[in-house]
């Protein structure tokens, strides 16, 4: 009875992801789809080298999500980076590499919603830009609040139907490689190695780019506290996460470079995969890839928003933040619902007045922080201190 009522006076998030919870979240932030709207410009800064950019961002990346894996192991809570930084080695870095992790959590919906309108408009321009940002910010907001088992069931159908496209523009590459002549084993091995456009120092400049794919997995260590068995789950899904985005993303992108060689250039840099899936199947799947990647933008929007709320009520509980606002929890769905109000407000704000280059250049920039201060706590935890 005293335990009801204790519950009942302080509310708690509640622990209702499994495993496959974790890595549907994760999936779904990082999107399945991942190297669709970057491809043109990671080809095209590789030299045509775009699938060894990927799988070297992967192995980069690898590191990274083993240190979120295994500090979330240690401090299974909301706060993520902000909790492992300020614990291992400063209270003021961690409330420094919380900023910067909240910078790029807040980020990624604003980025999402000038996405998402911008695609919309392509089907239905006479609609105004404002009018379609209001609407996804809306979307997004209201979804959320429905709380955490809604946003899993969403995230669930999404990469469904994210994972049945890739089939089907896979099937249409296989067809369209098939018919097309080539010279022998030369032909597959080019996305790899040719002596006429290798270049290390591209595919470095390159890799930098290919990191863009893997954004978003440290999201999972976010949940750790509504997940059950935080400390193996959290490092299992992240790992995995990670390891099946590089895979999934390596296939796209080979695929594509064998249908469209990166000798050749695209009449639309920015939005190259879509040309390739013409080429490959035919007005039908230039359409559909179209819509598939709105559809994963909105996902990856949801996936960010809950994030920076739930890093923001870690923040707040901490006291980092203004606790009465950012770290309440709103006792029927047990949801941070002012965060997630607040995220929504920034997005909204943001899309009207900041362009989608400034937004990148931002995100990544709050990113690469939070990765330097994450493995540098992990460093300390287990290499330092436990040596």
């Amino acid at each position: 009875m005293s335990t009801s009522l204790a519950e009942t006076a302080t509310p708690q998030l509640r622990r209702a992801l499994g495993l496959w919870d974790l890595i549907l979240y994760g999936l779904i932030v990082i999107q399945p789809t991942a190297p669709m709207p970057v491809y043109g410009v990671m080809s095209a800064r590789s030299h045509g080298y775009a699938v060894i950019t990927v799988l070297l961002a992967m192995v980069a990346m690898l590191f990274t999500a083993i240190s979120y894996g295994k500090m979330a192991s240690v401090y299974p809570s909301a706060g993520s980076a902000f909790t492992y930084v300020g614990r291992e080695i400063h209270p003021a870095l961690g409330y420094i590499t919380g900023w910067s992790m909240a910078m790029d959590y807040v980020l990624n919906p604003l980025i999402c919603t000038i996405l998402c309108s911008k695609f919309a408009m392509n089907f239905f321009p006479e609609i105004p830009y404002a009018a379609w940002v209001i609407s996804f910010v809306a979307l997004f907001t209201f979804l959320n609040m429905q709380g955490i088992q809604t946003s899993a069931r969403i995230n669930s159908t999404l990469v469904a139907v994210m994972c049945v496209v890739i089939l089907l523009f896979l099937a249409a590459a296989v067809r369209y490689i098939h018919a097309t002549p080539h010279d022998g084993i030369g032909y597959f091995i080019r996305p790899f190695f040719d002596p006429k456009t290798f270049s290390v120092r591209a595919i470095m400049g390159g890799t930098s780019l290919a990191v863009l794919t893997y954004i978003g997995f440290d999201g999972i260590s976010t949940l750790s506290e509504e997940a059950k068995n935080p400390r193996r789950n959290i490092l299992l899904a992240t790992v995995f996460v990670c390891v099946l985005t590089g895979l999934l993303a390596s296939i796209q992108v080979y695929a594509a470079q064998l249908i469209w060689p990166g000798t050749e250039k695209f009449p639309d840099v920015d939005t190259a995969f879509v040309f390739v899936a013409a080429r490959a199947g035919g007005r039908w799947l230039f359409l559909l890839i179209n819509v598939t990647l709105l559809v994963a933008t909105v996902g990856s929007a949801l996936g960010a928003q809950l994030g920076a709320a739930r890093l923001l009520y870690g923040m707040g509980r901490s006291s980092a933040l203004p606790r009465r606002f950012f770290g309440a929890i709103e006792p029927r769905k047990r949801i941070p619902r002012n965060n997630v109000l607040l995220v929504g407000a920034v997005a909204l704000i943001g899309a009207m007045v900041l362009s989608f280059e400034r937004g990148v250049e931002l995100l990544n920039f709050g990113a690469l922080l939070a990765f330097m201060g994450v493995n540098a706590a992990a460093l300390t935890r287990f290499y330092f201190r436990e040596a």
